[in-house]
């Protein structure tokens, strides 16, 4: 099988590293990638969000599989060229990737298919947004409408902030065809729980469930980002969740969407609050995860390709159940510096080599915001730059690998979190701390 990746993050890198250790992939292309990819695939210098290019380059290669890895992307119908050339992919089409790509319509598909979710508003003026805030106090959650990299969501005690957040949402888009949208909701308490599921618009094949971490800095402090790391299995998540939320959640999100008539094809990721009042649904995304991707993956025995191309010529009905491995995973990323807010690029990576040569199979680097210079030199060019993921025998194993590998690579000015999986590796404790 000829295989295609679209992306450039870790999430891409996760990705093409699955698919090169499966022994039916038998050429692994990947556009425009990055500097830790390109050990794995051959590279392409094709704009990601070009769907007329994209698909121009799958059927030039004679793809048997493309595989779209980031939202916009997703968003801007780069799948539909793609599977308008005949050729499939795994990805959903531009409608149905608005599930991630407006809050406003999952709130619709939710509200239609009776999925729990948080009350919200979806606000387009000062006074709607007034109203909203007055109506569910602190602690205030303001979400862009649109696709924000992870880092459009605010939640705060401070009415001003949550206030200006919201304007700002709107003003940004003011000129979209759709107009400026912000969408203010209630605040949900409890732990966060990020499930995928594979589907092909009608069969739906749940993954294992991951935790991640969204804040900058340890103790759930500082600025939301893309994310800062995550692990997978959940010792503390009860053993029915999985099936709840397929009940619940994922199977009428995908029936809805097939009845509107738009149905969804390929990976679709619950963003998930155990709550005091059971699962609710804090978000939809229309692709992997990045970084829960490097943790789930990290765990599946299952060889990929055979699943992702299942899901795009609508076969999921037959595969046999996945196969998992019992081991946990801890993924740990590295930012640049000033992350998220400017970050800076441009910065030597040294010890890529060191954690090859002294951590490897058990850990192993997958790369995020790289490229290569003129010398072969690995520099930073992007907020995350790294993702150190490692496995183990449980949570604690699996963790001090990570950060023993993480201590092995030097970036000027660069950051992580230290407290990745630690509560749930020492008592198996929810909470991201």
């Amino acid at each position: 099988m000829k295989v295609l990746v679209i992306g450039g993050g870790a999430r891409e890198h996760a990705l093409c590293r699955s698919l090169s250790l499966d022994p039916d992939v038998t050429a692994l292309h990947c556009a425009p990638g990055n500097a830790g990819i390109a050990e794995v695939a051959e590279l392409h210098g094709v704009n990601a969000l070009d769907g007329r290019a994209v698909a121009e380059l799958a059927s030039g290669l004679e793809a048997d599989l493309v595989v779209v890895g980031p939202e916009a992307p997703l968003v801007a119908g780069v799948a539909d060229a793609v599977r308008a050339r005949g050729i499939p992919v795994f990805g959903p089409s531009a409608q149905a990737a608005q599930l991630e790509g407006s809050k406003a319509f999952a709130k619709d598909v939710m509200a239609a298919a009776a999925v729990p979710t948080a009350r919200s508003y979806v606000c387009t003026t000062p006074e709607e947004i007034d109203t909203a805030l007055d109506a569910f106090g602190a602690p205030y959650v303001v979400k862009d409408d649109g696709l924000a990299a992870g880092k459009g969501v605010v939640v705060t005690g401070d009415v001003d902030a949550a206030r200006a957040h919201a304007l700002a949402c709107v003003a940004q888009r003011r000129d979209a065809a759709d107009g400026g949208r912000a969408v203010i909701e209630e605040f949900l308490d409890g732990p966060e729980v990020s499930l995928f599921a594979v589907t092909d618009g009608e069969t739906v094949v749940p993954l294992r469930p991951a935790q991640d971490f969204k804040r900058a800095y340890d103790g759930d402090a500082g600025p939301n980002t893309g994310g800062m790391g995550a692990y997978s299995p959940l010792p503390w998540a009860d053993p029915k969740l999985v099936d709840e939320v397929m009940d619940t959640v994922l199977q009428p999100t995908v029936d809805e969407l097939r009845r509107r008539g738009t149905p969804f094809s390929g990976l679709l990721y619950a963003g998930l609050a155990i709550t005091s009042r059971g699962v609710r649904v804090i978000e939809f995304n229309a692709r992997f995860g990045d970084p829960e991707t490097q943790v789930v993956l990290a765990r599946l025995k299952t060889p990929l390709a055979g699943l992702l191309h299942a899901a795009a010529t609508g076969t999921l009905a037959a595969l046999p159940p996945l196969r998992w491995s019992e081991d946990a995973a801890v993924t740990v990323v590295i930012a640049s510096h000033n992350y998220p807010d400017t970050p800076r690029t441009g910065d030597p990576i040294d010890g890529l080599a060191d954690v090859a040569a002294q951590d490897a199979p058990e850990a192993y680097v997958l790369h995020a915001g790289t490229r290569q210079d003129a010398s072969g030199a690995v520099l930073s060019a992007g907020g995350r730059v790294l993702s150190v993921t490692a496995t183990g025998a449980d949570l604690g194993i699996a963790r001090e690998r990570a950060y023993r590998a993480v201590g092995r690579i030097s970036l000027d000015g660069s950051q992580h979190r230290t407290d990745i999986a630690a509560k749930a590796a020492a008592d198996g404790g929810a909470g991201q701390a």
